[in-house]
């Protein structure tokens, strides 16, 4: 589990014999998830901030009219849950759906505002760490407004893909068509359509799950 953790960046700066002194003091455990299965519901209220250790989860939270909306994707070694920690008498105002068999550690909230017996500097660290992870939330988060508030539809995408190319003008899609549709908030086929169209204009090359900005002069007028 340590080889699993010790690259977070909620443990950066720690050895692994701190890493094993943090879990023990704070109690933290395993949990093994099944594809397709609640972490935690909306209205749930919030205990743990979560590590993921193996597979992939989403965060989710379903529209009016039925269809469900991620506002993001959760990837091996990224945490989750750790804004609701630090909210009084929150509740979670989403979910988070496995999309494989996956496995977290789960850290208690009340870890975050003590400090262990030991007072020991590695405890310190991680709520140092905390601090960065959380400025970190708040600008994505800012960005994910920006591209939502975008305009049209080919304007998010535009955006989306201007902001996440390599500097060989690849994007590669972390997200199946069915999440990258919900991530921007939009239908699978009207994702689909623009994405046709802006490949016979021009601007793309799609190739399944790897995007190449054919002209990124142009497609960064499309904004």
């Amino acid at each position: 589990m340590i080889e699993k953790i010790k690259d977070n960046v909620l443990f950066k700066g720690l050895t692994q014999e701190e890493i094993e002194l943090c879990l023990g003091c704070s109690n933290a455990r395993l949990k093994d998830y099944e594809k397709n299965r609640i972490i935690f519901s909306q209205m749930d209220p919030p205990k743990e901030l979560f590590v993921l250790l193996k597979g992939s989860v989403s965060v989710c939270k379903d529209t009016p009219d039925g269809r469900k909306y991620i506002v993001t994707n959760i990837e091996e070694k990224d945490i989750f849950g750790e804004v609701y920690v630090f909210l009084e008498k929150a509740d979670y105002n989403y979910y988070v759906l496995t999309n494989t068999d996956s496995t977290v550690l789960a850290i208690p909230k009340e870890y975050f505002f003590t400090t262990c017996d030991k007072s020991c500097n590695a405890h310190s660290v991680i709520i140092q760490n905390m601090l960065g992870i959380l400025a970190q939330k708040a600008y994505f988060l800012n960005n994910k407004v920006q591209l939502l508030t975008s305009g049209s539809l080919r304007q998010k995408i535009a955006k989306y893909l201007l902001e996440n190319c390599n500097n060989k003008k690849y994007v590669k899609l972390t997200m199946n068509r069915e999440q990258f549709s919900a991530y921007l908030n939009v239908t699978r086929p009207s994702l689909s359509r623009e994405l046709i169209k802006m490949q016979e204009d021009g601007l793309i090359d799609v190739d399944r799950d790897m995007v190449k900005i054919v002209d990124s002069d142009k497609l960064s007028k499309s904004l």
